[in-house]
Parts: structure tokens; C-alpha cells; sequence
């Protein structure tokens, strides 16, 4: 796109990017055949580390598209991780990134949110609407929104330029940290803070409840935010980050995709490693 696109064009499309609605006119790659993945997992159970491993290579392996992995479980101190400092357009899984700045910049003059900036929160992160976000990317600006970045020590995030907060750039590595922020006491964001956007998260509109949540037995609860974009090049990006806890639990998932041919093939890709995921977990 140059630089003479017209101002209103400019707007559809940045908030096109936002969630992923595919732009009018731009082709969707077909998805490029990956190698099989190299899942790294410890844990002080060596044999949940080596069940995850097997399992999560097994769930990507007639996979096509570029996965990468993040898991973390407090309780037994598990990690795998897969591509966790390979880079990808957001898409609206930044929004957790937005609230979070909104909050940390509120707490420093100790103030509660206004009913705006409420709602303007409750529609970005339940609904995935853009128009809120926006309105808080811009309210925000670059300055608060990378300090918030640097408090929270994720130094591979880059924000997207010139409003395209959905191009964001992203990694397993630094969502793993958010996600480890919203769900567990820390100097950031306030335990009110926390409650917050967890709450949010746990009351995401049933049509965007697909992604990490799935597979989850029905004693653990969830937290999920999720992202979808196409772009000419790279297909399809589809995203998902969730919290979940119960069954003895208390786990994070980031899964990042691209080279996806659909939304739906990414999605499907997604909800294979949560399957495991969640299943090792529990009979562990």
C-alpha cells in the first residue's frame, strides 16, 4: 500500500488488520510446508515433560504453516516451548497488551477506570472490537504503551507503526510473560489490576471461545483472547493465548500460527495442541 492511499482506506484497512477480516483485493497464500518441529519441554516431572514433547510434535506433524509454542504450569513447573522468539503479526492478541497498558498507566495516579474507558475495554477484549481499540491505542499513545512494555520486560514486542496495532510484532516468548503478569502477584500490574483482565478474558463472546480452551476438562476454568489476520503474504495468522486453572493446575498456553491457507486450518491446528495439552496436564 503507498503512501497516496487515501485517508479513509488508510483507516478500513488498519482496522481490518486488527482482527484478521480479510482486505478486498489482497490473495491469501497457500500454506508452506514446515519442518517437523522441535518441541523443548522440562519439568520437575520428567515424565510429563517427555509425554508433552512426544505429544505436541505429534499434534503439529501433519501440520502445514509456521506454529510456535508456549506453555507454562506453575504447579509443576513445566515449560515447552516451540519458535518461542519468532515473530508474527498480533493481530488482536495485542488487545490484552492494551488493557494491560491502560490499567498499568491508571494505577500510577491510583485511579479507577472511567465508564468510557470500561466499555471501550469490555467490547475490545469480549467482542474483538477494533473501533474500541483503536480509541485506546491512540488515547494511550506509543510513549505509554512502550513503557508498559519495558516495566513488563517484554523486549521482543515491537508495537505496530502509524495505528496498525494489529501488526504488532509479537512472540511466543514475550505473550508467556503477560500471561504469567495477569495470573500471579507481581510489582506491574495490582492484584485489582489482574482481576481485571482475567475477568475480561473469562467472558470472551462464545464464537471467539475456540483456540487454547480447547480439549480443557470441565473442572478447569479458562481465559482466552484470540487473533486472526490475512495479509498477501504469509496467509492467514491465527493466534490464541489463554489461562487456565483447576484439576491441580495452574497453566498458560500461547499458540502463534501463520502460512495458514484458512482461518479454520489455523484454528484446527491450535485447538490440536491444546487437546494434548490439556489432557497430559490432567493425567498427570
Amino acid at each position: 500500500m503507498t503512501h497516496r492511499t487515501p485517508r479513509r482506506r488508510r483507516g478500513l484497512v488498519a482496522t481490518a488488520l486488527g482482527t484478521g477480516v480479510l482486505i478486498t483485493g489482497v490473495a491469501t497464500a497457500a500454506p508452506a510446508s514446515a519442518a517437523t518441529p522441535t518441541v523443548s519441554c522440562t519439568s520437575s516431572k520428567a515424565a510429563l515433560a517427555t509425554k508433552l514433547k512426544k505429544d505436541i510434535t505429534a499434534a503439529l506433524a501433519s501440520r502445514k504453516g509456521t506454529v510456535a509454542v508456549g506453555l507454562y504450569d506453575r504447579t509443576t513447573d513445566t515449560t515447552c516451548t516451540l519458535r518461542p522468539s519468532t515473530a508474527y503479526d498480533s493481530a488482536s492478541v495485542v488487545k490484552v497488551t492494551v488493557l494491560s497498558t491502560l490499567l498499568w498507566d491508571a494505577q500510577k495516579t491510583n485511579r479507577a477506570l472511567t465508564s468510557r474507558e470500561k466499555t471501550l475495554a469490555t467490547n475490545m477484549i469480549t467482542k474483538s472490537d477494533n473501533a474500541s481499540t483503536t480509541t485506546l491505542w491512540k488515547q494511550l499513545g506509543m510513549t505509554k504503551i512502550k513503557g508498559f512494555l519495558a516495566a513488563a520486560k517484554m523486549t521482543q514486542t515491537k508495537p505496530g507503526a502509524n495505528g496498525y496495532w494489529g501488526l504488532t510484532q509479537i512472540t511466543v516468548t514475550d505473550e508467556q510473560k503477560l500471561l504469567k503478569l495477569i495470573t500471579a502477584s507481581n510489582t506491574v500490574l495490582t492484584t485489582a489490576s489482574r482481576s481485571y483482565v482475567s475477568t475480561l478474558m473469562g467472558k470472551v463472546i462464545s464464537s471467539q471461545r475456540w483456540g487454547t480452551p480447547y480439549g480443557r476438562p470441565s473442572t478447569v476454568s479458562w481465559h482466552v483472547k484470540n487473533g486472526w489476520l490475512s495479509r498477501a503474504t504469509h496467509g492467514w495468522r491465527v493466534h490464541s493465548v489463554g489461562t487456565f486453572k483447576g484439576g491441580g493446575h495452574d497453566y498458560m498456553i500461547t499458540v502463534l500460527t501463520q502460512d495458514n491457507s484458512t482461518m479454520n486450518y489455523g484454528i484446527t491446528t491450535i485447538q490440536g495442541v491444546a487437546k494434548v495439552i490439556h489432557k497430559d496436564l490432567a493425567a498427570s
